[in-house]
């Protein structure tokens, strides 16, 4: 979840906002109906108002949503926003939306719960003919070179000043992407733009594909970085991409992926590089893969590096955690495991909170250290089950 201080710097990063504000300003018509999806602190629906909606659904499931309404009561369009604290999957409207807006994808289209969510919101809550911003991203990629970002991700388990073999943690973070901040002068390939995802159509939340870079010029590669352009409506467009006429402006919150590589690579002006990419939505959260293949310039000659990496990787396994998730494993339940089913079956049979409270006082004495702590831990589930 984003903190207040985050969606402040999302309304400061002004390419993001001259886009947004320019598609919406295109789409809304007068007395339209307008959704916003993961509305925060409510900027989009504010601007949906005064540009002539006629009515605003605004859908966040962060407690963020209550300074959206204060701040909507102190803009004097309090009357003209329904706001909904639930994820838009949950929520049922009483009419469909000429506009459907939203930024709940990450430096990446492929991110949590994102496609689905704008797949769900386009088959039940739009309207025929309805319009959806953003419209369209597409993703990109290169082969960059990286050494700080590359240090700062792999150093501390590489070239530690006690001496020690940490190459089990280098394995992990190897097989996990970070945000970076990837300028012109880190690219050693042509950017390659390798998927399209045209919401008004996409149905499948997953992507493969293969790319293929030509080295432009000599360096060390480091690994792959990623992004996205955006058609977000009409001609009203952004990237973050190194090579967008905006990507030194400052204060931008999309930033790159960096998928490393396990090792750095020289490369020469003309070797080839291959990379099978993927991300397969597992749960709420994407698996990325990417399995490279360098080769030397002589195209058929040698091969200066075979790496195959996927997230799936870029965590600890425990054997022991491992085998509890096993078809055969058959659970007992612990303390916590106990405390639930009290607390959820209470909740089931409509139990006020603080007889549940005391209900579990009773039942597991010493587990909280005041009943104000234990209202708290009901009070959490309460919120996530209730």
């Amino acid at each position: 979840m984003y903190s207040i201080a985050d969606y402040g710097a999302m309304i400061a990063d002004e390419v993001r906002m001259d886009a947004f504000v320019r598609g919406l300003r295109q789409a809304v018509r007068p007395g339209a109906v307008v959704i916003d999806i993961g509305t925060g602190t409510g900027i989009f629906a504010l601007l949906a108002c005064r540009f002539g909606a006629r009515r605003v659904y605004a859908i966040e499931p962060d407690d963020a949503i209550q300074v959206a309404r204060e701040i909507a009561a102190a803009n004097g369009c309090a009357d003209r926003i329904a706001f909904f604290q639930a994820m838009s999957t949950q929520v049922t409207l009483p009419e469909r939306a000429d506009v459907i807006i939203s930024d709940i994808g990450g430096v990446l289209p492929w991110f949590q719960r994102h496609i689905p969510s704008i797949v769900d919101a386009r088959r039940r809550l739009l309207a025929p003919g309805g319009v959806l911003i953003p419209q369209r991203d597409t993703a990109w990629a290169a082969v960059v070179e990286a050494a700080d970002e590359y240090a700062r991700q792999t150093g501390p388990w590489h070239d530690n000043r006690f001496g020690l073999d940490m190459d089990a943690a280098r394995r992990i973070v190897t097989n996990s992407w970070n945000k970076a901040r990837v300028t012109a002068e880190n690219v050693l390939t042509d950017l390659q733009r390798w998927a399209t995802v045209d919401y008004a159509t996409v149905e499948d939340p997953d992507i493969r594909a293969a790319v293929t870079w030509t080295v432009r010029r000599a360096g060390v590669g480091h690994g792959l970085a990623a992004g996205f352009d955006r058609i977000v409506f009409g001609e009203a467009c952004l990237s973050n991409a190194p090579d967008a006429p905006d990507a030194i402006r400052p204060k931008r919150i999309y930033g790159t992926v960096l998928f490393p590589w396990p090792a750095p690579v020289m490369l020469a002006a003309g070797d080839v590089v291959t990379a099978d990419l993927e991300a397969r939505l597992v749960g709420d959260e994407y698996v990325w893969t990417w399995n490279t293949r360098v080769r030397d310039r002589g195209g058929a000659a040698r091969e200066k590096a075979t790496f195959a990496q996927s997230t799936f990787f870029g965590a600890p396994l425990s054997p022991a955690q491992l085998a509890k998730r096993a078809a055969t494993y058959r659970p007992t339940l612990n303390e916590d495991g106990h405390m639930l089913c009290v607390v959820l079956e209470s909740m089931r049979e409509g139990t006020a909170l603080g007889k549940i409270v005391d209900l579990i006082a009773e039942r597991f004495p010493g587990r909280f250290k005041s009943p104000q702590e234990a209202l708290g831990y009901v009070g959490d589930l309460a919120r996530k089950h209730g």
